[in-house]
């Protein structure tokens, strides 16, 4: 269970710690289109687990990634690797990684589904 107590520790610095080393432009786009409020924690933590660790992502949770918008997934993403605590990674894997899973998530909620 340690792995799952790391998660959450991301987590709560992805929302938290963060916000003390964003840009003031991104701290206003995540303020004016309430990106810290649009999703429950879970999906956060399932979407963040994603992009910086494991590469995939529930289905339930991509439904919420789209509702939580292109503009503020990309800006809490940014804003998180503007953290010291995550200095050693490569920015340029990250975002990639980061519209993988979106444009994923995108094209998995746009697709029929499979009927039975």
């Amino acid at each position: 269970m340690v792995s799952l107590n790391v998660y959450s520790i991301l987590v709560v610095l992805f929302l938290t710690c963060g916000t003390v080393m964003a840009t003031k432009e991104n701290d206003q786009i995540i303020k004016e289109s309430n990106c810290e409020t649009k999703t429950g924690l879970p999906y956060v933590l399932e979407a963040f687990t994603s992009i910086f660790i494991t590469g995939s992502i529930l289905n339930k949770c991509c439904s919420e990634l789209v509702v939580l918008g292109k503009v503020c997934h990309s800006v809490l993403v940014k804003r998180t690797l503007e953290n010291p605590l995550f200095k050693d990674l490569n920015p340029a894997t990250i975002i990639a990684k980061s519209i993988k899973t979106w444009n994923n998530c995108l094209a998995l909620i746009d697709s029929p589904s499979p009927s039975a």
